[in-house]
């Protein structure tokens, strides 16, 4: 554990953050494609039907890995936490039961789903025409969600442990086999969404297999043992720590499942389609923010442990700057060739000439955002549970899903009400979030000087 206890507390800040952001952003990147190769076959294979079906199962997914980001945060930033504070039998703890804890729960939600899943299809707003695909795509992917659940919680727990190598190769794995067998099972046998969702989940469990074997490696190097146990004295502040975190994950899932209720009615199928399209690729432009935030989280908790403030404010700055930075690049690009990347999805002109519109005004202020991010995995770092879940909330189900609905059945603006509601709640939301970092750095600031005086005293 000393390894990273010396990265954390002595390495240059922005070389840091660069170190654990790449495997992060990377991991993220080849988790996206999971999806994104699915949607890929199913679109050029089985159709703007097969398509709507994967739109339709979104949420459900969302929801699901919410959970599961839910526990692998709150328990790695739990961990490097008491590692700062040097608390190594308590850090010990903390992996057991975070490890038990994902795995039961996830146990029990994957079958709670599969037997439920037609009223929950139906009650996302199913037309008869998707149903049936939705339904085979769902029965079949959802039993992967275990063994992704646990790739995640390992990933996260070994880049508290300072290898940030692991979670890259897992994935890689998982998604070469993902690609592989999609084009045998969707594009060969000609099985549709039902392949898919097989060849992932499939895909999944070799990807969570490589995971444990170097877990367990790695955990005879540092003295521990993975063994089950369940202590709700561990378990709450886990809960706790990680509850932004799942409602930025989570609200994506509630935020698509309003969306396609207004756009079945409104736009039809179509709507929901573009929406879908849209979404895989919008999806893509946050992993460099969300793995720049995340690379930091476990260096603030570290130095917050540690009592170090003016490394952690260090950290804050340098981690906005580089969130927005990269943002922007990745802006210019998704502007300029937004018709390429649509048309990967679908081959139908009109259906990509709405989807570029749509597209293009979703992300019309997207770089602002990036602060809004950083912020509330800043503030989860921190043990403000309270002020990150209130920003947590604050964009999508606060600002952007009542003001949807406004602009959709009040101002009946159709899809086009849809779309706008993007980059208003965009602003909104991150003058905020600048008005709460900025008053952080303030009080950072008071206590860093309390900290000079106190040593000259």
């Amino acid at each position: 554990m000393g390894k990273s206890s010396k990265l954390f507390k002595d390495e240059k800040i922005g070389k840091l953050l660069l170190r654990f952001s790449i495997p992060i952003i990377i991991a993220f990147l080849i988790s996206e494609l999971y999806s994104m190769v699915d949607t890929v076959f199913v679109g050029n294979y089985v159709g703007p039907l097969g398509i709507g079906a994967l739109v339709l199962v979104f949420p459900v997914q969302r929801i699901m890995y919410a959970i599961i980001i839910l526990i692998s945060t709150g328990s790695s930033t739990t961990f490097s936490r008491e590692l700062g504070r040097e608390e190594l039998k308590k850090s010990k703890k903390i992996i057991n039961n975070g490890f038990t804890f994902t795995l039961a729960l996830m146990i029990i939600l994957t079958l709670v789903v599969y037997l439920l899943k037609e009223k929950i299809l139906l009650s996302l707003g199913s037309s008869p025409d998707i149903l049936p695909y939705a339904m085979e795509y769902l029965g079949s992917i959802v039993f992967g969600s275990i063994f992704l659940s646990l790739t995640i919680y390992i990933s996260n727990i070994m880049m508290s442990l300072g290898n940030n190598k692991m979670s890259i190769i897992s994935n890689s794995i998982g998604a070469i086999i993902n690609i592989v067998l999609d084009y045998i099972l969707v594009g060969i046998f000609s099985m549709g969404v039902r392949g898919a969702g097989i060849a992932t989940s499939i895909s999944q469990l070799i990807g969570f297999s490589y995971a444990f074997y170097k877990f367990v490696l790695v955990a005879k190097e540092n003295n521990l043992k993975l063994e089950f146990e369940l202590d709700k004295r561990i378990i709450i502040p886990i809960i706790t720590i990680g509850l932004s975190t799942f409602v930025v994950e989570a609200e994506d899932g509630i935020l698509m499942a309003v969306l396609n209720n207004l756009l079945a009615n409104t736009a039809g199928d179509k709507g929901i389609v573009a929406l879908g399209v849209v979404s895989k690729i919008y999806m893509f432009m946050y992993i460099t923010m969300f793995g720049i935030a995340s690379a930091m989280q476990p260096i603030a908790a570290y130095n917050i442990g540690a009592r170090n403030y003016t490394r952690i404010k260090s950290v804050m700055k340098n981690t906005t700057l580089y969130a927005f930075l990269t943002s922007v690049v990745l802006w210019v690009f998704m502007i300029v060739f937004a018709p390429q990347l649509i048309s990967i999805f679908v081959k139908d002109k009109d259906l990509i000439i709405v989807s570029v519109k749509a597209f293009r005004i979703m992300i019309s202020v997207f770089p602002i955002i990036s602060i809004y991010y950083v912020s509330i995995y800043y503030f989860q770092a921190m043990g403000r549970a309270k002020t990150s879940l209130m920003i947590c909330v604050l964009r999508q189900i606060i600002i952007m899903i009542p003001l949807s609905l406004i602009l959709v059945k009040g101002f009946n603006m159709g899809a086009m009400g849809v779309w706008l509601s993007y980059p208003i709640a965009d602003i909104l939301s991150s003058i905020t979030s600048y008005m709460l970092i900025r008053n952080e750095g303030m009080e950072l600031g008071i206590i860093i000087e309390n900290q000079v005086q106190q040593k000259l005293a």
